[in-house]
């Protein structure tokens, strides 16, 4: 089951150059380092640049871009090598007989839809708690209680009494007061993209009418869980494709892959790089997830180089376990893209009221879609 030769290891054996292959190994791990710290630390330290804010024009066709990478990674690099893993002579009939790669993706997607619903929920629960819990402290301290609100036309008037008077005492409204006290219809059709101008204008005065806190916390809750299931998904595949350099002993495989994983890596990590940002998380969390997302795969090369010498590729058992985990980061990658990417951007009221930002975004997307897919020739 371990020794056996399977598929193309007779099309690798006539291009095996074993010192030719470590040394291109070496250079893949910088390479492919540096590119994955340079896409995911882009968004990360240049949030605070005008042109690559998180909230700005070009950081959001940027993000178009890499949602079709990570979407055609999916698709046209990881279904693919897992059906032909799974569908290879070698490994018993059953497999021929039934789509395992198919049914493994499927399921792999269900799940990351359960884990992204609790982690949603959970997250949701546990600011309501903090956010309850620290308006009870400012009530019990006596500096500041909300006893009701009023509206009084377009605004909201709020009552508040303290032990430090008006002037003085401090402001604090919890999460769903502040939401009950904005409670009103939102205008819809074309109506709604002039509200969001009147909207941005009356906070510049200071007179902004939403529930934006409520809605503040919400975002920030979906991009927490975005990026972490989708730093899973990365990082799950990254670690194949680099055990699958490392073992190599193919100059012919190991050369087109360089270039092919650089450019994945890069705009995965800018992606990934982007959600990070979008989350707010503290430096140290935002430091060991993007450490974490650059040195899987060139860890998973140095892994795979180690253990070349005794471990066959091409044999029945690694076909199974490649095809399996293939098809599980094909599901989970193919889900991020298509719900957590591009759905919560495309379907946004900013893209539906920006008709330049639709036409670039959607260019983006699909640009980003085919050039990824078009690797597949050489990778």
């Amino acid at each position: 089951m371990v020794t056996t030769t399977c598929g193309d290891g007779e099309a690798e054996m006539e291009c095996r150059d074993q010192r030719a292959a470590f040394q291109l190994k070496m250079a893949a791990m910088c390479i492919i380092l540096f590119a994955s710290i340079a896409g995911v630390a882009l968004p990360l330290l240049g949030r605070r640049q005008r042109l690559l804010r998180t909230d700005g024009n070009v950081f959001f066709v940027a993000k178009a871009f890499a949602a079709g990478v990570i979407l055609a990674t999916g698709f046209v690099h990881m279904l693919p090598d897992s059906s032909t893993a799974l569908t290879d002579p070698c490994l018993p009939s059953v497999f021929s007989k039934f789509p395992f790669s198919g049914f493994v993706a499927m399921f792999a997607s269900l799940i990351t839809l359960v884990v992204d619903f609790v982690a949603t929920q959970y997250y949701e629960r546990k600011h309501e708690k903090e956010e309850g819990a620290r308006v009870s402290t400012v009530m019990e301290d006596g500096e500041v209680v909300v006893v009701g609100t009023e509206e009084e036309g377009n605004g909201v008037g709020e009552k508040r009494v303290g032990d430090f008077g008006e002037k003085n005492g401090m402001h604090i409204v919890g999460m769903h007061a502040h939401a009950a006290a904005h409670r009103h219809s939102h205008p819809h059709g074309h109506h709604s993209c002039e509200d969001t101008t009147h909207e941005h204008t009356r906070k510049l005065v200071g007179h902004a009418h939403t529930h934006s806190g409520h809605e503040d916390v919400e975002s920030n809750v979906r991009h927490v869980v975005v990026s972490q299931v989708l730093e899973v998904g990365i990082v799950s595949h990254s670690m194949i494709i680099g055990l699958s350099v490392g073992v190599s002993q193919s100059p012919c495989t190991i050369r087109p892959l360089i270039a092919a994983l650089s450019f994945h890596q890069f705009f995965e990590g800018f992606a990934l790089g982007g959600c990070i940002s979008q989350a707010e998380f503290k430096r140290l969390s935002t430091s060991l997830m993007a450490s974490f997302f650059s040195i899987t795969t060139p860890v998973g090369i140095g892994i795979g180089t180690a253990i070349s010498s005794v471990y066959n590729t091409n044999s029945p058992r690694a076909l199974v376990v490649e095809g399996i985990f293939d098809a599980i980061s094909a599901g989970i990658l193919v889900y991020m893209a298509l719900v957590d990417l591009i759905a919560a951007d495309f379907l946004s009221k900013r893209m539906s009221c920006n008709t330049r930002l639709q036409v670039c975004s959607y260019l983006a997307l699909f640009l980003g879609a085919t050039l990824m897919s078009l690797l597949a020739i050489w990778a």
